[in-house]
């Protein structure tokens, strides 16, 4: 049997699309193309259908090939190749438009957002077919959005929502919004970088670590906040800095050229943007570094491991010696009893030349 062969096309919208139907073998008979209603578009190389973007690619006894220019969406359908024999012999073929989505854009973004605001940012993306999926991406981790399809005609609209509540660890995220689809080799991206505003902290830092009489000595006031809150004002025990020719300040740093017992006291930092305020307090005592030298932490330090060294000798030799008396023990000879049992050194002497015949015999005996 002599049936037409087709096959399904799938094309972007606004492409071109190439509808061929073949027969093995025709005995002079038409082949012709219909589309979706049924309207003939081309009977053999005879356009049948007025309509510019339709043109004739190829025209045999054994081939009908039709071209379908700028293809859109309402060109989707399921196309008819027919064989005009007794009977008329059909074979049909389905052409796919894919609707290619819009750039993405991100919308609920307040610049600059406060902390502590609740803030909703969309995404859309219009004109895909079939609909197309949205993700989101925080920095580079991916979070999970609410996801609302609608559809537009034979296209959709796909909104993606992202709910959360401003921290200041939000200044400066990168929030986007990746949409992918079929008809695109590689994903559409659009990025927001959020900034926050938030309310100031401060913090002192100080050079020394025990600051001394004659010393180069400088405080920083570090500041966390955004806007930058500017600017920081010292001030000493609640009032002026009292020394401006010593006591030096330059943006965030006050610096003391050579600290003296004076300069003892609270020194405080404040600083504040239009979200409020805030202050830091650090004591200074200026050590005197005669009295450093004679009771300071260093021979405090090397007396204490004196003490640990002396302690740890004492233990062992405690241990040492309870070791060699255990191993050692008590070895008196016959000799040494019978001269421990004599009232004096004669009859020591005496016991002890006993023991030593006593001796004799008992190896002679036993011999």
């Amino acid at each position: 049997i002599n049936i037409p062969i087709t096959q399904n096309v799938t094309v972007v919208e606004g492409a071109i699309a190439n509808m061929t139907c073949r027969v093995d073998y025709n005995d002079n008979t038409s082949l012709q193309w219909s589309n979706p209603a049924q309207q003939t578009l081309f009977f053999g190389d005879k356009k049948a259908l007025r309509d510019h973007r339709i043109e004739l690619v190829r025209a045999s006894s054994q081939e009908l090939t039709i071209r379908i220019n700028d293809v859109s969406l309402s060109d989707e359908g399921l196309y008819t190749c027919s064989l005009f024999t007794m009977p008329v012999r059909t074979t049909k073929a389905f052409l796919t438009v894919l609707g290619v989505p819009g750039r993405p854009e991100i919308t609920g973004f307040t610049k600059p957002a406060m902390e502590g605001d609740v803030v909703t940012l969309t995404c859309t993306t219009s004109g895909s077919k079939p609909a197309a999926t949205i993700r989101w991406f925080l920095n580079d981790k991916e979070v999970q959005g609410t996801k609302e399809v609608n559809a537009t005609g034979k296209s959709f609209t796909v909104r993606s929502s992202l709910q959360f509540q401003v921290d200041k660890r939000d200044d400066g995220v990168a929030y986007t919004c990746s949409v992918e689809h079929v008809s695109l080799s590689k994903p559409y991206m659009t990025t927001e970088v959020l900034e926050v505003h938030y309310a100031p902290h401060l913090e002192i830092t100080h050079s020394l670590i025990i600051p001394q009489e004659g010393q180069y000595f400088k405080l920083e006031c570090v500041s966390i906040g955004n806007p930058i809150p500017e600017p920081v004002e010292w001030s000493k025990d609640g009032g002026e800095l009292p020394d401006i020719e010593r006591m030096i300040v330059e943006g965030r740093e006050l610096t003391i050229t050579t600290l003296n017992k004076t300069d003892n006291g609270t020194y405080r930092c404040e600083a504040s943007n239009h979200l409020g305020s805030s202050s830091a307090e650090y004591i200074l005592f200026v050590y005197d570094p005669n009295a450093l030298g004679q009771h300071g932490p260093d021979h405090a330090l090397i007396g204490g491991v004196v003490a640990v060294v002396v302690f740890i000798t004492l233990c062992l030799i405690i241990v040492l010696g309870r070791y060699l008396a255990r191993h050692k023990g008590t070895y008196l000879t016959h000799e040494a009893k019978g001269a421990e049992d004599a009232p004096d050194a004669d009859t020591a002497i005496i016991n002890a030349e006993g023991n030593h015949v006593h001796a004799e015999e008992k190896k002679e005996y036993f011999i």
